[in-house]
Parts: C-alpha cells; sequence; structure tokens
C-alpha cells in the first residue's frame, strides 16, 4: 500500500489509561486507532473493559492518564476540542436513550443540539436541521413513523431512531454500546447491519461493543479483544481462532449465552476515573 493510500486514522489513543477512585482499573495503557469507514468491534466478556474504552473515545469517561488524538493530530485537552469532537461523534446506546413523550422527529433532533447554543431548546429547530433529520429517518425506514410517540416504537425501531439521531449529527465517528443487547436475533442483525451500511456508504469510523462472537465474526472489519482492561487481540475476524477466545473468555471458545451477555462492564455510578495530573 503506498503512503496515498494509507487510511484515514479518525481517532487514536497514545496510552489511554482509566483508574478509579477505588484503585479499580477500567482499561489498563491502551494504543488504540480507527479508520474512516472502518467497522471495529470491541468484543469481550462482561468487565472487560470495552464499554469503559468506547465511552472514553467521546469523553464520556475522562482518561486518567495518556491522551487522545483527532485526525489533524490535534490532542483533546481542552473544552473548544472536546465539544468539536464530540458534535462529530454519533452515539447510539444500548437503552436507546430517547424521551419517550416526544415525537420520532423530536427526538433525531436532539442530534443536531451540539451545533447550537442552549437557547437553541427555546425555539424551533431551523429548517435545514429538520430537513437533514427527516432524511436521517428516511436512511434507518423509519420516515413515516417521524411524528408518532417514540414510547410507541418497538424495540428495534427505537435503536434505529437512535442511528438516526447519531446520523443527525453528521459524524465522522460512530460509537455503539452494545447497541443489540436487548433486541432479538433478527432485530439485532438488522440494527448491526444498518449501522456498518450507512457507515461504509459515508465514510464513517465505527466501533461497537458486543458480547457475542457469531455477530463480531459476521460483521466486523476488524475485532478488537479485551480481557481485564487490556486488548488481547487485535486483528480480522478470521483470525480469531480460539487460542484468542480463551485469551478474551477463559476456557469458553464461543461467546457466553445471550441471557448472561447483558451485564454491563460498569463501574458504580458514584465513582469517576482518578485523573493523573495535567489530564483535563
Amino acid at each position: 500500500m503506498t503512503i496515498s493510500e494509507s487510511p484515514r486514522i479518525v481517532l487514536r489513543t497514545r496510552g489511554a489509561q482509566v483508574v478509579y477512585p477505588n484503585g479499580t482499573t477500567g482499561i489498563q495503557p491502551t494504543d488504540f486507532c480507527v479508520s474512516a469507514g472502518e467497522y471495529v468491534v470491541l468484543l469481550g466478556s462482561s468487565g472487560a473493559g470495552k464499554s469503559t474504552l468506547l465511552r472514553a473515545l467521546n469523553g464520556l469517561v475522562p482518561l486518567s492518564a495518556g491522551a487522545l488524538e483527532v485526525e489533524d493530530g490535534t490532542t483533546l485537552r481542552s473544552a473548544a476540542a472536546w465539544r468539536a469532537h464530540r458534535q462529530k461523534t454519533g452515539m447510539v446506546f444500548q437503552q436507546h436513550q430517547l424521551i419517550g413523550r416526544l415525537s420520532v422527529l423530536a427526538n433525531v433532533l436532539t442530534g443536531r443540539l451540539g451545533y447550537h447554543g442552549a437557547l437553541r431548546t427555546l425555539f424551533p429547530f431551523p429548517r435545514a436541521d429538520r430537513i437533514m433529520a427527516l432524511e436521517a429517518l428516511d436512511r434507518v425506514g423509519l420516515l413515516d413513523y417521524a411524528l408518532k410517540r417514540a414510547d410507541e416504537l418497538s424495540g428495534g425501531q427505537q435503536q434505529r431512531v437512535g442511528i438516526a439521531r447519531a446520523l443527525a449529527q453528521a459524524p465522522c465517528l460512530m460509537l455503539a454500546d452494545e447497541p443489540v443487547a436487548s433486541l432479538d436475533p433478527a432485530s439485532a442483525a438488522h440494527v448491526l447491519t444498518l449501522i456498518r451500511d450507512v457507515c461504509k456508504a459515508d465514510g464513517i469510523a465505527a466501533v461497537v461493543s458486543l458480547h457475542q462472537v457469531d455477530l463480531a465474526r459476521q460483521f466486523a472489519d476488524r475485532i478488537v479483544g479485551m480481557a481485564g482492561g487490556a486488548i488481547v487481540f487485535d486483528g480480522a475476524p478470521q483470525d480469531l481462532g480460539s487460542v484468542a477466545l480463551e485469551r478474551l473468555y477463559g476456557r469458553m471458545t464461543s461467546a457466553p449465552a445471550r441471557n448472561l451477555s447483558e451485564h454491563r462492564e460498569r463501574a458504580p455510578a458514584t465513582l469517576r476515573p482518578r485523573m493523573s495530573a495535567g489530564t483535563t
């Protein structure tokens, strides 16, 4: 591959580490990067550090040490740099995080809030924003549901609203934290296909955390396996063999059963990562 053909790095971590005040390590010092248009799956058991790493990529979990860099080489330190990064980073959550009493369209429009000041919530969104939101709903197949209340939709449909909300941000990076853990297999495949297709079409980098090995192999361009807060595998899906799986799951050679896969690796809500000197 020539230099001109090298993939464009959208985000990179350098020695990123999260340690909670009680001494628990969320992620060990980690170097990680994702390229434009790449579909990366973070794979591992509960407590492996997948959600911590994924949320650190958007500043939802602050780093204790190390740094995050965006594609122009800027290190994310200042509040302004973080705002600009979050503006272009779409987030899809496991539990959808929709406002049930509001319309589907109103929920998608919240993806545009990062482009406006706080006073925007007191006034109607500009026409251009409404058009972007409707186009996002059309792409996920929910344009006809724009005026329905969000809580009237099925779980799979609500997750598609969450994807549309992320798309309304016009992101260069999409993060999805266990987006299919609460969905049936057919809906899960539909949601992961949708994320992959829209990201490939738009050249958006995607980082998706999953428990299920079969889904990771089916959808990922690259699998990043985690155990004990560290990356223990980083490669193509076809290279994820029994040795790598044993490092991820111990003696298990397949993903945990679905009814065991919905636990989240989260520190207690009262704990925040310990910040090192100079970390912002």
